[in-house]
């Protein structure tokens, strides 16, 4: 039985049993790989509960998803794509970095600054979100909280102006 964590370890072991469980002889799955699972594939966090993708995961991927879930105590939706409504507008898949290329599926890393800026956006008081953007802040290329504050509004033209949001962004550089 698994304790439920998943380091960067764990995840490309699994991503790989679940690239064996599915059919050859099509194109390939994609996955693009954001939050905590992406920085525990780096080992810039230690571990994550789930490996979150902003692509859609078909019914075929759902099924070898499950079976390696029955097969190590995991939770059936380990590998889901609840973040999905939550992508940049700005994210695009050739910005990715490919992470690794599977039989029958292709692993991508969404670019750090896309993630620092869902992790902005989810707006949650969670300790480890505001961890993992004060870990991201190098690795983004941003050259000041008024350009990441600006590039996030590119990226969510709906979200509600906040006047606090630059020195929010400077306190965690």
């Amino acid at each position: 039985m698994s304790d439920g964590l998943l380091d960067g370890d764990r995840i490309r072991a699994h991503l790989a049993e679940v690239a064996a469980a599915l059919p050859r002889g099509r194109p390939p799955h994609r996955l693009i790989l954001v939050g905590g699972s992406l920085l525990a594939w780096h080992g810039l966090r230690e571990s994550t509960r789930d490996v979150d993708s902003v692509l859609a995961l078909d019914a075929t991927l759902r099924k070898a998803v499950e079976t390696v879930a029955a097969r190590h105590g995991l939770a059936p939706r380990w590998l889901n794509d609840h973040a999905r409504p939550f992508a940049p507008q700005t994210l695009r898949e050739q910005d990715c970095d490919l992470l690794a290329e599977l039989p029958a599926l292709r692993v991508l890393g969404a670019p750090l600054d896309q993630v620092f800026l869902m992790k902005l956006h989810a707006t949650r008081v969670r300790t480890s979100d505001v961890e993992d953007m004060v870990v991201l802040w190098p690795r983004t290329g941003f050259a000041s909280a008024a350009q990441a504050v600006e590039l996030y509004y590119e990226a969510y033209p709906l979200a509600e102006v906040d006047a606090h949001l630059v020195a929010y962004v400077a306190s965690l550089t």
